[in-house]
């Protein structure tokens, strides 16, 4: 699917698109998941076993209906979404801009005691790592998938802001963490002048509403969840 292929929404049938917390990043309302891409005979192929043709042609449908927000992570396939998600964007011919890349980090990437959690070098290496898999030079959204309480947050923090300042972040955001964590986070984020925290992905359903506590939270800050 070539770019010029891609519909031109206006009128009637434009969607709806909203500021990614208090950002100037637009997103589609709907945000495409790919939890179920590149699943094998493990732990993820039990939620989805979505190999290249079959996510191409997800990502073609979701790209057709406006959809321009894509969410993956590092830790989803041990790394095998993030690179059938990079390849379908190229397969597609999709623009690196008309789209918007979201990954996470925290969980085990490798054997060793390093090669998980919100740590500094754990960081900075699976955003390289996510780079390189998504085929791209920058990530939109990053976010840290769940709290690590072995990791000091401001180390956690910091980490963020220099991938910021490096270019090959755009924005943060957080996955997972309970109301008072976000809230140390953001006064650790405004003491000591860190990029902000504009999203906040967490599991949040009509069965389980666990989360009433944050979204109160989120919306008085203007994060999105």
């Amino acid at each position: 699917m070539a770019t010029e292929s891609l519909p031109l929404f206006d009128g009637d049938n434009r969607p709806d698109y909203k500021s990614l917390g208090n950002s100037g990043l637009f997103v589609s309302e709907l945000c495409l998941g790919t939890m179920t891409f590149g699943g094998d005979e493990d732990i993820w192929g039990l939620i989805g076993q979505l190999q290249q043709e079959q996510a191409d042609e997800l990502v073609k449908i979701a790209l057709e209906a406006g959809i321009n927000f894509i969410d993956t992570a590092n830790i989803y396939g041990f790394g095998a979404s993030e690179r059938i998600v990079g390849q379908s964007l190229k397969n597609l011919g999709v623009r690196r801009e008309d789209v918007v890349l979201a990954t996470k980090v925290l969980g085990p990437m490798g054997a060793g005691p390093n090669a998980r959690g919100a740590s500094r070098g754990h960081i900075m290496s699976e955003c390289k790592a996510s780079l390189a898999r998504l085929q791209t030079d920058y990530i939109d959204l990053y976010q840290i998938h769940g709290f690590d309480p072995a990791t000091p947050i401001e180390e956690t923090l910091e980490a963020l802001n220099t991938l910021v300042q490096q270019g090959h972040v755009r924005y943060v955001g957080l996955s997972n963490w309970a109301a008072w964590q976000v809230m140390k986070a953001i006064g650790i984020i405004r003491a000591r002048n860190l990029c902000p925290i504009i999203s906040m992905q967490a599991y949040y359903t009509l069965v389980v509403a666990t989360w009433s506590g944050i979204l109160f939270r989120c919306w008085n800050l203007r994060t999105s969840v």
